[in-house]
């Protein structure tokens, strides 16, 4: 059976106990169904179990990053025979302790972020691998406490460095909610003839491809990468890509596409070119699934960029 979590992720004090009593206490969702409601800090507010409008309502502290294994998470729901279960996760955790710890048949349904609209700028200087990690899957973040003195375009860039898919709300001190609408256009043209990326957006480019691949099946793209070469590839074919950091050098990452050409043998690795191509989206094996393959049309070798790392600032 499928277990469905709803993960609230966000620093202490952002307002996530607040908003899940509040939706075990809306009969709407929660309407009695064995629950199981895992809490991973010790906040300023408490929960209130009398006042959920369902009683199966089972609560589990845990009180280190030790405890989220894989064991104890199946034992805990099989003891709360729960057929649901939503996670107040500790900031200062990565998600990826959580996300290797659940059981196989535990599916993230929803995921919502909570911050502080006047300190995130702050806390994005300080710790900003924490702000990242909380963003990269997250549907909606939440800011709260906002006033007209909160700085929504720093904001906005901010999250929007990280993930186009995620709504942002801003939660004002009487409890009105206002979504963010600002228009954010992409730094190159995807319904041009020819989808020219500076190397400066290069990450932008490829957040993009990931995250609407469909948009540029059929069209043609001009960029510079650096080779990647494997023995594994077929030899009409090699990788084009740009390493990328999000937030910090410990996580710089190859980002690559697979990419046809008939004399890819004739690239090294680690040489920079200039590829014109255009995609399809189709199966290749060096993805194990249907994924963006470029079909190269020029090639011409280039000097290497200014900053060989690709960033989202």
């Amino acid at each position: 059976m499928e277990i469905p979590v709803y993960l609230f992720t966000g620093f202490l004090g952002s307002g996530k106990t607040s908003f899940i009593q509040e939706t075990l206490e809306d009969e709407r969702f929660n309407k009695g169904e064995r629950t199981l409601l895992i809490v991973c800090e010790d906040g300023e507010e408490e929960y209130a179990p009398d006042k959920f409008s369902g009683a199966n309502v089972s609560l589990r502290m845990v009180e280190s990053e030790e405890e989220l294994n894989e064991e104890n998470l199946a034992k805990w729901r099989k003891e709360t025979r729960a057929v649901r279960v939503l996670v107040e996760y500790n900031g200062m955790w990565l998600l990826d302790r959580l996300y290797n710890a659940m059981p196989r048949d535990w599916i993230v349904y929803q995921e919502f972020s909570f911050a502080e609209a006047s300190t995130y700028v702050v806390y994005n200087a300080n710790m900003r691998n924490l702000v990242v990690d909380k963003l990269k899957s997250c549907e909606l973040i939440v800011f709260g406490r906002a006033d007209d003195s909160v700085d929504k375009d720093a904001i906005h860039k901010i999250v929007r460095g990280v993930t186009r898919r995620a709504d942002i709300a801003y939660e004002y001190l009487d409890g009105s909610v206002e979504y963010d609408d600002i228009v954010d256009p992409l730094p190159f043209d995807k319904e041009a003839p020819v989808i020219e990326v500076e190397d400066k957006d290069y990450a932008l480019f490829y957040r993009d491809l990931s995250e609407d691949m469909e948009a540029y099946d059929g069209k043609t793209v001009r960029f510079k990468g650096t080779v990647a070469t494997s023995a594994k590839l077929p030899s009409d074919c090699f990788i084009i890509g740009r390493q990328v950091m999000t937030c910090c050098i410990e996580d710089i990452q190859f980002a690559g596409l697979v990419c046809q050409w008939a004399d890819a043998r004739e690239l090294k690795k680690g040489d920079w070119v200039v590829v014109t191509a255009e995609f399809h989206n189709m199966f290749h094996k060096a993805y194990g699934k249907v994924g963006p393959v470029l079909t190269a049309l020029d090639i011409s070798h280039a000097l290497r960029p200014d900053d060989p790392v690709a960033t989202f600032y």
